[in-house]
């Protein structure tokens, strides 16, 4: 009696600490979205978006150029004034909760690495965007949508060989006979997997994780280092099985369809935004790239409005995934540690108000997961 109070007593401490740590990050990422929403009204409001624009152009006369200058101020503007909470979010609660392992000098290191993937993207998509605008002003949302669905498929190939090994090392898994347990599982789903490989995620945190990563021939399985060390066999096999649902479900392309109708949808609100502002804030037509941070805001407002959404059907596929595998496994009891070892060791929120899982949650809460595998048991 005296280790189930003890164990209830430990268990209700780790969900405090748990919803302490979801909580500031909730609070830090609203922080982050208003001081962004922020300067994109005071760039508007103030006519500086405006002024950035005569600056690139008396610095690149030619537009593509100057398109480049614009954005590389903008950014900057927006890099700075949200550095003090990328740090504090990202860097200092990780170490306060003892979920991170990165040095300062490491945490610098992704974060230049990240800003410089993420500025070639941007510098492409705005190229492409105004070029549409520019070309095409009746039809530039499709011409624009049409390019990001292509470029989100291409992506879902090729990010596992080209982006991950820029953040993280991969090896092959040493254990063979939980490498053959894999690829048996892979087999009888259907899957084909071209390779099982270790995730080198404990040089940067304590976290676990595991992922199905690819298409066809990239198709990987992705076990952490994390993972391997604390769970065993069975564990990992309904983990895996789980990620095997997505491929058997085909999630990766209905996924891709979801996110495609968000992306027309937005452009196309967009499109209405920019006919109706373009003369109420002196824009030099649809292609003037000074309208930028009006986009910027009708796009994150339209993905708000649409997250609970997303959300939602993302929580239905994660639990006919997690259906999929307790009848793949059979071995209900597996899921149920599993789910509490990832809890405890991600620092996840076991059951967060039903308000919060509506908002914020891709999947259902760990105790609605282990819920229903008590129910498979039974």
């Amino acid at each position: 009696m005296s280790e189930q109070v003890s164990s209830g007593a430990e268990d209700a401490a780790r969900e405090r600490r748990a919803k302490r740590y979801a909580r500031l990050h909730r609070r830090l990422d609203l922080a982050g979205w208003l001081l962004n929403a922020l300067l994109l009204v005071l760039l508007l409001a103030a006519g500086w978006t405006k002024e950035l624009r005569d600056v690139a152009y008396a610095i690149a006369p030619a537009r593509p150029l100057a398109l480049l200058v614009y954005l590389g101020m903008v950014g900057a503007i927006f890099e700075l004034t949200g550095l003090p909470l990328d740090f504090y979010g990202g860097y200092v609660v990780e170490k306060r909760f003892g979920l991170s392992r990165m040095t300062l000098g490491g945490w610098v290191k992704d974060g230049l690495k990240s800003l410089g993937i993420g500025a070639v993207l941007a510098v492409g998509l705005a190229e492409l965007f105004y070029w549409a605008l520019a070309a095409h002003p009746a039809t530039w949302w499709l011409v624009v949508a049409g390019a990001l669905i292509l470029f989100a498929v291409l992506m879902a190939q090729l990010a596992p060989v080209l982006l991950f090994p820029i953040f993280f090392k991969f090896r092959p898994i040493e254990n063979e006979e939980l490498v053959e347990r894999v690829r048996r599982l892979a087999v009888r789903s259907g899957a084909r997997v071209s390779t099982v490989l270790e995730w080198k995620l404990g040089e940067k945190t304590s976290k676990a994780n595991a992922a199905l990563t690819g298409w066809g021939a990239t198709r990987r399985v992705l076990l952490a280092d994390t993972l391997l060390e604390r769970h065993s066999p069975e564990e990992i096999e309904t983990i895996v099985a789980h990620e095997l649902a997505h491929h058997v479900h085909r999630d990766i392309p209905l996924a891709i369809i979801v996110q495609s109708a968000l992306v027309v949808v937005s452009l196309w609100v967009v499109n209405a935004a920019l006919v109706w502002a373009t003369p109420l804030l002196g824009f030099r037509g649809l292609a003037d790239f000074a309208n930028l941070p009006l986009v910027l805001l009708v796009v994150t407002g339209v993905s708000l409005v649409a997250l609970p959404a997303v959300n939602g059907y993302s929580r239905w596929r994660e639990r006919n995934a997690d259906r999929y595998a307790l009848e793949l496994t059979r071995n209900p009891q597996a899921f149920i540690s599993a789910m509490r070892k990832l809890a405890e060791q991600n620092l996840a929120e076991s059951q967060p108000s039903r308000v919060i899982e509506f908002l914020f949650h891709g999947h259902p809460s760990i105790a609605k997961r282990i819920a229903y595998a008590e129910q498979v048991q039974r």
